[in-house]
């Protein structure tokens, strides 16, 4: 790669100068972090050890959990140190790694939210048919299509953005490497290979988007036919965290790489990467256990053994 040997690290967003407000953000940082570790660990043991779980809903929500997991890991910790240390530097294979693991684990995360799609999909329009069409073999092949998916955006996007050559420095406003930061460090010509790349990206992820909305529509058509109000009730449960994830994941996302360079700011930035990179791995355990009794139950019965 050509810009190799010119930057061999890149300075990171410096949250705050003062010495009192990093450790702030180191504590802060860390008790999201340790949330976000205990929470989805304890559902990723809960499942793995409750052969009752062993279900394909509670199948995906394990390997959500681990995606959601590595996500956070990839970045939070890194922003800790560098509060801890006052420092604001990452090696440039450093950089490349955390673009690499984000990206996979991103892309994947949303790959799988829409299985989880069709898993609802199914066991509530097609309940006749749910033990044929998510079988234990078809679950493995969805699950496994959809790390495959990320690990392939996560080559296809790192390796294009780290051949371009950085001219503008190496400073990210930022405080992980985030792919939109680093192309301002491009010239404006050569950076328009990875932007349209990410536009492909954000129109076959546009495909995915539009069948969880198509998926969600008829399960509310057919929840909204349940005679019951205790049916109704069951069935939204089911719906809503899994709801309430994608419309966090996906708003936040879009917003922050497809917005216009004309209404970015450094603290807008901020803010909107937070929300996507770091509220969703830390509120994921609270909002799937909330609602879902079985998987409270599993998880008191773990505890109480």
């Amino acid at each position: 790669m050509s810009n190799v040997s010119s930057i061999t690290h890149f300075l990171l967003l410096a949250l705050t100068d003062t010495r009192e407000l990093q450790l702030l953000h180191f504590w802060l940082f860390l008790g999201i972090y340790l949330a976000a570790f205990l929470g989805n660990g304890l559902i990723i043991t809960t499942i793995a050890c409750d052969h009752h779980l062993h279900t394909p809903v509670y199948f995906f929500l394990l390997n959500l959990s681990v995606l959601v997991l590595g996500s956070i890991s990839t970045t939070v910790p890194k922003a800790m140190a560098n509060s801890l240390w006052d420092t604001r530097a990452i090696s440039y294979a450093g950089c490349a790694a955390q673009v690499f693991l984000f990206f996979f684990c991103a892309a994947a995360e949303f790959s799988l939210l829409t299985v989880m799609a069709y898993d609802r999909y199914v066991a509530i329009c097609q309940p006749l048919h749910y033990g044929t069409l998510l079988g234990s073999r078809a679950c493995v092949r969805m699950a496994a299509a959809a790390w495959g998916s990320g690990f392939l955006t996560a080559v296809l996007h790192t390796a294009n953005t780290f051949s371009l050559p950085l001219c503008r420095g190496n400073t990210l406003h930022q405080f992980f490497c985030e792919i939109p930061h680093i192309l301002k460090l491009s010239s404006s010509h050569s950076y328009l290979r990875e932007v349209g790349l990410l536009g492909v990206s954000a129109f076959l992820n546009s495909f995915c988007f539009v069948f969880i909305v198509l998926s969600y529509v008829q399960i509310f058509r057919a929840v909204l036919r349940i005679p019951s109000e205790q049916g109704q009730h069951k069935a939204f449960s089911m719906c809503f965290p899994h709801l309430a994830v994608v419309s966090l994941f996906v708003s936040t996302a879009m917003f922050a790489y497809l917005k216009p360079p004309s209404i970015s700011s450094p603290v807008q930035d901020l803010v909107v990467a937070v929300l996507y990179s770091v509220v969703p791995p830390a509120v994921n355990p609270l909002i799937y256990s909330m609602r879902n009794q079985e998987l409270k139950d599993a998880l008191w019965n773990l505890m109480t053994r």
